[in-house]
């Protein structure tokens, strides 16, 4: 009860302090409201940025295991295709020595035999031998003979020489021309004329007069015959023409200078280089299975991939199935009544 009169006189005072204290309040209220937002502001700006470094860090965790695993994927498929490149090369230098080991084998034993043509050759080399020697001892032969022709030809023009100038001949009175005193012994030409005989002119021979009688009996008629030129008239071609003309050499047409099995030697042979140069450009592959799906080609000139086909396959059992297996029911519903 005294506390409570007391709290009574002291109500003014409490009232005042109350008012002074509100006061106080409103105005310090603004101030106040400002720090505690700048506080919150600040509280929740530091929050927030906590929370937006820690997704940052996740995010970057996140994406650094993606891209590691995204990379090791990607290398492993390099990895994979680059091996599968490799052994598909080494497949095709493998093919390719295949190749050309069988091509070198047939082309030695079907086409060029390595051995026959080096024997071929070899007699070929000796053949050349032998007649290189025999052309050139002929040719020694020929200059030899022409050598000789021509000594004697020059000999010959030296005694007709001698014959025309034989009236040149020394004597004892008067020496010749190839005889002079002043040498020792007499020229070439002095001896020649020794040893020919003088060449004699000889006058044509007189045509003989036939009496009147034989004239009458023999020539009935008194014309004389043309004069006889040294050039045929008329258009006669000259005779070097002529003889050009004979001796030139056949020149047949070309139905004449063809083969009749030409075609088919040109097609053989135009298969057998097609089998030669072919190129094989379809891939292997050995571990897929494209090859499931794709249809057989054929050749161009052979049925088989590794031998020519001599003659077609239609009559082949295998090929008609079907009426095989029709001709067996046949068979044997007679088989069935023949037996029943």
């Amino acid at each position: 009860m005294a506390r409570l009169v007391k709290l009574n006189f002291r109500i003014d005072h409490i009232r005042e302090q109350y008012f002074l204290k509100n006061r106080i309040a409103e105005e310090n209220r603004q101030r106040e409201n400002a720090a505690a937002v700048k506080i919150q502001s600040w509280f929740r700006g530091c929050k927030v940025r906590v929370y937006l470094s820690h997704l940052h860090r996740k995010a970057t965790t996140i994406q650094k295991t993606w891209r590691g695993f995204s990379a090791r994927r990607h290398f492993r498929q390099r990895v994979k295709t680059a091996y599968f490149l490799m052994k598909m090369n080494f497949y095709n230098e493998m093919a390719v020595k295949i190749q050309q080991r069988w091509r070198g084998y047939y082309i030695r034993k079907y086409v060029h035999n390595y051995y026959a043509r080096k024997k071929y050759l070899e007699a070929l080399a000796k053949k050349n031998e032998h007649i290189r020697r025999e052309l050139e001892v002929l040719a020694e032969d020929q200059r030899r003979e022409r050598e000789r022709a021509a000594i004697v030809k020059e000999e010959r023009e030296k005694m007709a020489q001698a014959q025309r100038l034989h009236f040149l001949l020394s004597t004892k009175q008067c020496p010749g021309v190839f005889n002079s005193p002043y040498r020792s012994q007499p020229d070439e030409m002095e001896l020649r004329l020794r040893r020919v005989k003088p060449l004699l002119i000889r006058s044509p021979p007189k045509p003989v007069r036939p009496s009147s009688q034989q004239a009458s009996a023999t020539f009935p008629s008194p014309e004389k015959l043309p004069p006889i030129h040294k050039t045929p008239q008329g258009p006669f071609r000259p005779a070097v023409e002529v003889w050009g003309q004979r001796q030139r050499p056949l020149e047949p047409s070309l139905r004449t200078a063809t083969s009749i099995t030409a075609l088919e030697e040109a097609r053989e042979e135009l298969r057998r280089y097609e089998w030669r140069t072919r190129l094989i450009d379809q891939p292997f592959l050995p571990f897929s299975s494209a090859h499931q799906n794709r249809k057989y080609e054929g050749l161009l000139h052979t049925s088989s991939p590794y031998q020519q086909s001599q003659y077609g396959n239609k009559h082949f059992r295998e090929e008609h199935r079907s009426q095989l297996q029709g001709k067996q029911r046949c068979v044997l519903r007679l088989q069935t009544q023949c037996c029943g």
